[in-house]
């Protein structure tokens, strides 16, 4: 059988490793066709089982969210597992299975993507959103140099309106850039600047491209004859990448292509930069995430308060989450070597 297969199935963990009457937590990834939820959901695994605790690793198959709901219930329901930590594909659709969580009052890590509308998640644990979108939005403003005697035109992507994390990385950078769009100093001449209007479901490199498609053929940009573009306000690499294909595939090189925002660090990210097509990425150590959901997991099996950082900037819907925010990091051409 196929690993991918395997790893998909909603009836067989994807690896277990049975130690008697220790600890044992059930980890969910969104899905394992990606790099980086494949890499941190093993990492995860590993930290956890090297510190003695038991495993049971999931991954939700192709971004399925009924799959993802349903392995969350299977574990809720499992007497033997102790804490969920749970990286959600729709942080939205996950309040109802995690009915069993809460009325067993299993303690539930939600990891990087905030978990909302239930009282049922115990810990946060992620990176500083905010921050993000601050780094990218000024990223841009730095480059551009943007002013009302020499306006820069500029486009905006979202990412999945499913995620939570969105609304930060785009909060923040318009906090920077707005100021700029409303004195006239950056323009936006598609008009498409809500969320409504420029997310990418799924965070899809496909439609991501796809948009760059449509909005060239809106506005008309062009590297040579046609509107200049001069950056696009891109949330992730994902999205970047599509973005780049159409540019691109449009006639743009490293002479002339826009300045494009991302995060990530993915491996074609680092690529890009290198060749000059994209300007930024932002590292997330996956590695201090991963360190800070097992101390957390290592306090709650101890009957422990885990360490938190803020208490303020998350809220679920429900109630203000208790969250660890790990630090982001800008990544360019300047000193991108540190990741190759």
């Amino acid at each position: 059988m196929k690993l991918k297969a395997v790893l998909a199935l909603s009836v067989l963990p994807v690896l277990f490793t049975s130690q008697a009457n220790a600890f044992t937590v059930g980890v969910l990834m969104p899905t394992q066709d990606e790099a980086r939820w494949y890499r941190e959901g093993f990492g995860i695994e590993n930290e956890l089982k090297n510190s003695g605790f038991n495993v049971e690793l999931f991954f939700g198959g192709d971004i399925d969210v009924s799959l993802q709901q349903r392995q969350i219930k299977r574990l809720s329901n499992d007497s033997n597992i102790d804490a969920l930590v749970i990286g959600s594909i729709d942080g939205n659709a996950l309040a109802d299975a995690l009915t069993i969580a809460k009325s067993k009052k299993l303690p539930v890590i939600s990891y990087d993507r905030l978990i909302t509308g239930t009282d049922a998640v115990t810990y946060y644990a992620t990176f500083d959103n905010g921050k993000v979108g601050e780094i990218q939005g000024k990223f841009l403003i730095d480059k551009l140099h943007p002013t009302v005697d020499d306006p820069k035109n500029i486009e905006i992507f979202y990412g999945s309106l499913d995620d939570n994390n969105a609304k930060f990385f785009y909060g923040e950078a318009m906090k920077i850039l707005q100021p700029y769009i409303d004195s006239g100093a950056l323009v936006i001449k598609s008009g498409e600047i809500k969320p409504e209007e420029t997310n990418i479901p799924s965070w899809r490199t496909d439609l991501s491209s796809k948009r760059m498609d449509a909005i060239m053929d809106k506005v008309g940009y062009g590297p040579e004859s046609g509107e200049r573009l001069d950056g696009i306000l891109s949330p992730a690499d994902c999205i970047s990448s599509g973005i780049i294909f159409t540019l691109k595939k449009r006639g743009y090189t490293v002479e002339n292509i826009p300045v494009i925002t991302g995060q990530d660090s993915t491996p074609d990210a680092l690529k890009n930069i290198q060749e000059g097509y994209q300007a930024m990425t932002i590292f997330k150590d996956g590695k201090q995430l991963q360190d800070t959901v097992l101390d957390m997991v290592k306090a709650i099996s101890k009957g422990q308060e885990a360490n938190i950082n803020d208490t303020t900037t998350y809220n679920n819907g429900v109630m203000d989450m208790k969250s660890f925010l790990c630090t982001p990091e800008l990544i360019d051409r300047s000193n991108i070597n540190k990741l190759l």
